[in-house]
């Protein structure tokens, strides 16, 4: 049988996570040419935006690449045939269940990889024909679930046949390993990736990720059951005092409208949504994306050595 790496035709057993506006073909092309899988992050953006994308994406590499549909997106259907018209052979999906879409993706030959927050929805990912499941903990950036990758990932692990990806917290080897000792398959990762050259968000956002200790995030959101993992900032701190006060949700709405944008465009540190996870406070400098996965990967002897200690 393939292991996960060979499955998807990449060297590392690592997916790029499909951030909402930085995973583009810039940041997805460096990740494949180094290694992983790339991805190219739909996010909300509408399906001409993603085809123009794929095809930046192939004239920047010739190594496997995919698309991460984010479910609950208006435009999630005609993505969905877009990346079947222009021959995308890698699907992950998040923030919902891919079911109407499955047979169609799995008729034209694609590999299809939703990202999960529960053992329920893996099992049922993979009734319906899911090739494998990343399970995100909440430990990671941006949207979360509550369950942590160390409790997950082995409960998954249990309930399932097809391979697991843990997420959410790591950002070195030994989070790599970490998560083969739970039964992972391999790992998707984001945040290390924020501080990368080749990533393309302003060099505040950057900055933030590498000045980040291990208590500067902050969870919004959990009120309107949406919660989302970003690094704390005047806007967030605001933001968790308004929810506190009891503040409409439509005020607080307001108050988050375009912040992402303002924090991956404009570097605004002070009113900028910058999501990342808890392992922000691992990453201590900017460094290339094949940099980064040579560190996770690299070195096989290292893993031996901390497993002959058992």
């Amino acid at each position: 049988m393939k292991n996960f790496a060979e499955m998807l035709g990449i060297k590392y057993p690592v997916i790029q996570g499909g951030m909402a506006n930085i995973a583009t073909a810039e940041l997805a092309s460096a990740v494949s040419n180094a290694g992983g899988l790339g991805l190219i992050g739909a996010g909300g953006y509408d399906e001409n935006w993603v085809r123009e994308e794929i095809r930046k994406c192939r004239q920047l590499t010739d190594k496997p690449f995919g698309v991460n549909v984010m479910l609950m997106s208006p435009h999630a259907p005609k993505i969905a045939k877009v990346i079947i018209e222009e021959g995308v052979k890698i699907v992950t999906t998040g923030a919902g269940s891919p079911g109407i879409y499955m047979d169609d993706w799995k008729k034209n030959g694609m590999i299809v990889i939703p990202v999960v927050p529960s053992v329920a929805l893996a099992r049922r990912v993979e009734r319906m024909g899911a090739d494998a499941v990343v399970c995100e903990g909440t430990e990671a950036g941006g949207h979360i679930g509550e369950l942590t990758t160390m409790a997950m990932v082995p409960q998954v692990v249990d309930a399932v046949k097809i391979p697991v990806i843990a997420a959410g917290g790591i950002a070195d080897k030994r989070g790599v390993l970490a998560a083969f000792a739970l039964g992972a398959k391999g790992v998707q990762i984001g945040t290390v990736l924020l501080a990368t050259k080749e990533c393309p968000i302003h060099e505040n956002y950057k900055q933030m990720v590498v000045n980040a200790r291990d208590t500067d995030t902050v969870v919004t959101g959990r009120q309107t059951k949406a919660p989302v993992r970003v690094l704390k900032n005047m806007m967030s701190t605001e933001y968790l005092s308004m929810s506190l006060q009891g503040v409409d949700t439509m005020e607080l709405e307001k108050l988050t409208l375009g912040s992402l944008r303002r924090a991956v465009f404009d570097g605004d540190v002070e009113r900028g949504s910058f999501m990342a996870g808890q392992s922000a406070g691992l990453v201590h400098n900017i460094r290339t994306v094949k940099e980064v996965l040579s560190d996770l990967f690299d070195d096989v002897n290292h893993y031996k050595d901390q497993l002959e200690v058992m």
